[in-house]
């Protein structure tokens, strides 16, 4: 088994599994063989419009501002994670002052957060921590005064894109993606040969995500890897420019598989989650059966997929992971409800 990934150096959706996906042949029993499980993916109802429900938003909302206030460093990430990517707006405050959280990775999360969302209101407590302790913190930093008009930092990506340490250099590509600007291709090109594989392959990441064709061979390999988080990993990166014409790469990936001992459904939840960002609710019965699961990681996945599939139908079963026992399944819930699109 190969280290685990770093924390919020890919997609939302792994930062909740926490990569616990082994290699293929993790059952000694099965002698390095995979079989698909399935023929087809499980199949699926019909879309029926269901109103939005304002109160189900509403306790969303709530639940992900009082994650921020927990103890515990990890939930409060998450819930950063998914207010970046549904409600920054509604949390400003909240997002600013998760900046002067005494942990490191949170500052981070919450630098992440005030770039994406171009927060012009976060711009003097960016400034406080422009020199953190955390080289991470600082890359993040950087991106988010970039986002927001601020440049006099900029240019010190390129030196953080050559530090020692692999994640620094590994956060630094992925913001490089994030800002958005073609320009950052010569620096990513050169990262994507780093002797470090995590670092390649978010640079190929930020590469695809600016329209860059080559990184593409690069996320389709990784489709068929022999470690699921790379699987995994490919299947949001391959989705997130929103290119419908990666759909083909993604079908494949809805169908589960088995190591003779075990069904393997995390990566056909992160492929429904790819096809919904895509348009399509082809992953719909994979997100039913996960949300169903005993294990924690499959009901979160789910609830991701749901959100991106964007379904006002699956408002029934994600006020049900609402109110799941673990925290990280309820912050996916939030998440995914306030993703829904009204029925048209």
């Amino acid at each position: 088994m190969r280290p685990h990934r770093t924390l919020l150096v890919i997609p939302m959706l792994l930062c909740f599994v926490g990569c616990s996906s082994g290699p293929r042949d993790a059952d000694p029993n099965s002698k390095g063989k995979i079989t698909r499980a399935p023929k087809d993916p499980p199949p699926y109802p019909r879309e029926k419009p269901v109103p939005l429900d304002p109160a189900l938003a509403a306790t969303a909302r709530k639940e992900l501002g009082d994650a921020l206030r927990v103890a515990d460093p990890v939930v409060r990430i998450h819930a950063l994670e998914a207010i970046r990517l549904t409600t920054g707006n509604e949390h400003k405050a909240d997002i600013i002052r998760c900046l002067s959280d005494p942990e490191a990775v949170v500052r981070f999360a919450a630098a992440l957060a005030a770039g994406e969302l171009r927060l012009h209101e976060a711009h003097d407590a960016l400034l406080a921590i422009a020199e953190d302790r955390s080289e991470n913190v600082r890359v993040a930093v950087r991106f988010a005064l970039h986002r927001i008009g601020d440049t006099h930092l900029s240019h010190q990506l390129e030196k953080l894109a050559q530090d020692p340490n692999p994640v620094v250099r590994t956060h630094t590509a992925l913001v490089l993606g994030l800002i958005g600007e073609p320009s950052a291709l010569g620096l990513l090109r050169v990262m994507r040969r780093d002797h470090d594989a995590t670092v390649r392959q978010q640079a190929a990441e930020s590469m695809w995500r600016l329209h860059d064709d080559d990184a593409l061979k690069d996320l389709v390999g990784l489709t068929v890897s022999k470690y699921y988080d790379d699987q995994m990993f490919a299947m949001l990166a391959l989705a997130a420019p929103r290119d419908t014409r990666i759909r083909q790469y993604l079908r494949g990936g809805l169908i589960a598989e088995s190591d003779g001992k075990n069904t393997i459904n995390e990566v056909p939840l992160a492929a429904a989650r790819g096809m919904g960002m895509l348009g399509s609710d082809e992953g719909y019965g994979v997100a039913l059966q996960g949300a169903q699961s005993p294990d924690f990681r499959s009901r979160v996945l789910a609830a991701f997929a749901f959100g991106a599939i964007g379904r006002s139908d699956s408002q029934g079963v994600l006020g049900k992971l609402l109110k799941d026992q673990d925290p990280n399944v309820r912050i996916a819930a939030a998440a995914g409800i306030l993703e829904l699109k009204a029925p048209s």
